[in-house]
């Protein structure tokens, strides 16, 4: 799999080299990720610019890091605007996948969702009191 790898501390972002994400590439890609997810990382954006096909074992693949994304509290974004494989992600691979049409925007998802991971694990009541309490 030709690709290369940006690290951040919020994300890795995986650019694609591949016009074909199938049988050959899938397995590397998963294998990538899993390597991502020792080292700590949840949230993870895959510029798919240069591909042109979506195999069923690049699907499975896809899928199986969103799931393991999403058991982490992170995300997994598709950044591409090719509206065939847009419909082809959308059919495969349920309601649940993030797909944008810029890595810029998948950025900023993946901002978005650690705030709102963050406001979650806060003590809610804090915030629910919404003043000051007289006693």
């Amino acid at each position: 799999m030709n690709y290369t790898i940006e690290k951040n501390e919020q994300y890795a972002l995986i650019r694609l080299a591949e016009s074909d994400f199938g049988d050959s590439v899938a397995p590397d890609f998963e294998a990538l990720c899993k390597g991502l997810f020792r080292e700590g990382y949840s949230n993870i954006i895959v510029d798919m610019a240069p591909v042109q096909t979506l195999g069923p074992a690049g699907v499975i693949a896809i899928r199986r890091v969103n799931r393991h994304c999403s058991s982490e509290d992170g995300l997994l974004v598709l950044a591409t605007n090719n509206d065939d494989l847009i419909e082809n992600l959308d059919k495969a691979g349920g309601d649940d996948l993030t797909i944008l049409p810029t890595v810029e925007e998948g950025v900023d998802a993946v901002f978005m969702n650690e705030l709102e991971n963050d406001f979650r694990s806060e003590d809610d009541d804090e915030y629910d009191r919404g003043g000051s309490v007289a006693d």
